[in-house]
């Protein structure tokens, strides 16, 4: 297993940590899907964790593992808007100043949810990496510890544990699909998996207008895209060099989908299901129902990864 991912001792360490403070979400076996797959189809719902996504996971590992001498000089955190609910949850629950920078596009629901947890909000930068660099620079001045959204042993131990779930609670699963914004969701997963549950693949997926990961594995490095608007907000940004080991050592394919199939997704959560689900949690389900994804090995565990979308967007888009 490749030594940037995280291995199954150090999840399970990260899932008796958490446990306390997280949800164990549910698992539903949902038919209309497996219809459209042609095997058996689980959804994994971290869209009813607390905070509304499986970001709380990885931001309360990293948290709860930081140093007391860490704990009070702060964090900071650069967002798409659940990394920084779930790192301004972990904080308030242990006592640690927070600091979270968003772009400025970023869905209102989230930057209220932060603020509204007590962390201050820097919504001041246009763009998910403009937003990153001026986070990094500002934990720098402050002395405070950047926490990736993306990236680090410890917060992708936390992420991981959503596999572990899944695996307790389906134990035949052999296909787990995944969103795939930076990687560190798939990184946790992928981690965990490898030892695990090596007969086990993991695929992923995300939106064309957020396909960093899919550019560079093409690639064979890390490759800058456009910033570009999407339903997907929760997998936007640059993939780095660590982020691309990460997603290249976990996955075993990646596909992208259309933001029309997102849309269609977020509907039909709704219409079979009874769900609210984000652009970033609806692509698995996208790849799915849009054949871009193709399992060979059933039953099929999808994570769906969160549920933060506006209001007025949702609204139009399931009625």
């Amino acid at each position: 297993m490749s030594d940037i991912l995280p291995s199954a001792r150090e999840v399970r360490e990260a899932h008796a940590r958490i446990r306390p403070f997280v949800t164990h979400t549910r698992m539903i076996r949902s038919d209309a899907l497996s219809e459209v797959a042609g095997g058996e189809v689980w959804l994994k719902l971290e869209n009813e964790q607390e905070g509304g996504s499986f970001k709380l996971r990885g931001a309360l590992n990293a948290l709860l593992t930081l140093s007391e001498g860490a704990r009070r000089a702060g964090v900071v955190a650069s967002s798409a808007g659940n990394h920084g609910i779930g790192i301004a949850m972990a904080a308030a629950r242990i006592g640690v100043r927070a600091t979270v920078f968003v772009p400025s596009s970023a869905p209102a629901v989230k930057r209220e949810t932060i603020a509204a947890l007590g962390a201050t909000v820097d919504a001041s930068q246009p763009s998910y990496d403009a937003a990153e660099d001026a986070a990094r620079a500002y934990a720098a001045r402050a002395g405070a510890t950047f926490v990736s959204p993306c990236t680090g042993r410890t917060l992708l131990a936390g992420a991981g544990t959503v596999a572990l779930e899944m695996l307790e609670s389906v134990p035949t699963l052999r296909t787990l699909v995944v969103c795939v914004g930076g990687g560190g969701l798939v990184g946790g997963v992928g981690g965990f998996v490898r030892e695990a549950a090596a007969g086990v693949r993991v695929l992923g997926a995300q939106s064309v207008n957020t396909n960093a990961m899919s550019v560079a594995l093409a690639a064979g490095h890390a490759v800058d895209v456009p910033d570009l608007p999407t339903l997907a907000d929760g997998l936007a940004g640059r993939v780095d060099d660590e982020m691309f080991r990460q997603g290249r050592a976990a996955l075993d394919a990646i596909a992208t989908v259309e933001e029309r199939d997102i849309a269609d997704a977020i509907a039909w959560c709704h219409r079979e299901h009874g769900l609210v689900v984000e652009g970033s949690g609806a692509v698995g389900i996208a790849a799915l129902r849009a054949k871009a994804l193709r399992p060979q090995a059933f039953p099929v565990g999808v994570i769906v990864s969160g549920r933060n979308i506006d209001r007025d967007r949702w609204t139009a888009l399931t009625t």
